[in-house]
């Protein structure tokens, strides 16, 4: 395993992370808490150090799992992340699927947030809070961010940032947070077959010179880039991947086919696209979506893994520019995806 720096802090991130929401929110398949400490322990013995939580997965669950993976002075050896922002305590029961429920970003619940946080994670500070989903009225929220700067001052947090959609808030609420507040850390959905607007949200964040880094979620396209899928792939229910059309499969598996080149060496098509994501240097970590021990030994020799060639990116640049030789899609996005009037060079 490899590691990065957050800059301006002593935080060390490896470079391959562990999301939570796949073993705490039951959207992919059900884990007992033994199963899912487990899990987290054997990741921690492959050299994955970031963890990533939200009070929301689980209605605080995946913040307890963590606690039972790393207890007392194991918790010194990990670096874990959380994210505050959505009212489950009071409307957790609402929730139907990965439908939204409703959030409270006044300082006060953020601040209750995190005290409650640090309970269920029986710690006296987490390493990275982040703001979850945050719409374009909290990224102009003065309050808001003090608030930020207060609990980092106070030692409860180290450092702060946002995680963003996409079906709350993407594209311009991710280039203005990074404009207007620098934050040290942001998460968003970027990978190969995904590249908008994760690109420009990094592209954005370089020209501004920004300290900003970034944790990547989705790395794998639901999977996609995993290489597992077929034209015929049932997905059992209640997985989150039944809410997308079937040409999403289709077209993805398409794709994929063109990409085999890319598993040489023992290379596997899912290191390749995790690899792709750490050419970039802000890249503080990449989070896959673990579900098992053996994709876990996957991901996280990524890092070890013959890393990809000038010609590859190549052959992959190519391929994208010309969407597979297939027809361009149309984009459905939920988020803000235009940059606000008059701000757009800012």
């Amino acid at each position: 395993m490899q590691y990065r720096t957050i800059s301006g802090t002593d935080i060390r991130c490896s470079e391959v992370g562990f999301g939570l929401w796949t073993i705490s929110t039951g959207w992919w398949e059900a884990y007992s808490d033994d199963e899912a400490v487990a899990l987290l322990r054997e990741a921690r013995d492959r050299g994955i150090t970031l963890f990533d939580a939200a009070d929301t997965y689980g209605n605080g669950r995946s913040e307890e799992l963590l606690a039972k993976a790393f207890p007392g002075q194991e918790r010194d050896g990990v670096v874990i992340a959380t994210k505050v922002g959505y009212d489950f305590v009071s409307h957790g029961e609402e929730r139907k699927g990965q439908r939204e429920i409703p959030q409270d970003f006044r300082p006060q619940a953020v601040r209750a947030a995190v005290d409650a946080a640090l309970r269920r994670l029986g710690t006296d500070r987490i390493d990275v809070l982040q703001l979850h989903n945050i719409k374009m009225e909290q990224v102009e929220e003065d309050a808001l961010w003090a608030c930020l700067e207060e609990l980092r001052d106070l030692g409860k947090i180290r450092v702060y940032g946002v995680a963003l959609g996409p079906a709350i808030g993407w594209l311009a609420e991710g280039v203005m947070a990074i404009r207007r507040r620098r934050p040290a850390i942001l998460q968003h959905i970027y990978n190969y077959l995904e590249q908008h607007p994760g690109e420009a949200i990094q592209k954005a964040s370089a020209e501004c010179g920004s300290p900003t880094q970034f944790f990547i979620r989705v790395p794998h396209s639901s999977g996609m880039l995993e290489g597992k899928y077929t034209e015929s792939t049932v997905f059992p229910p209640g997985d989150h991947r039944n809410h997308r059309p079937k040409s999403w499969l289709v077209r993805g598996v398409r794709k994929v086919e063109q990409l085999r080149f890319l598993e040489v060496g023992g290379r596997t098509l899912a290191q390749a696209a995790i690899q792709w994501l750490l050419r970039d240097p802000c890249v503080a970590s990449v989070l896959p979506n673990i579900y098992g021990s053996e994709q876990l030994a996957e991901f996280a020799g990524a890092c070890e893994a013959p890393p990809l060639s000038v010609e590859e990116i190549g052959k992959m640049a190519q391929l994208f520019a010309e969407n597979f030789g297939m027809e361009a899609e149309v984009g459905h996005f939920k988020g803000t995806m235009q940059i606000p009037a008059g701000q757009e060079a800012e």
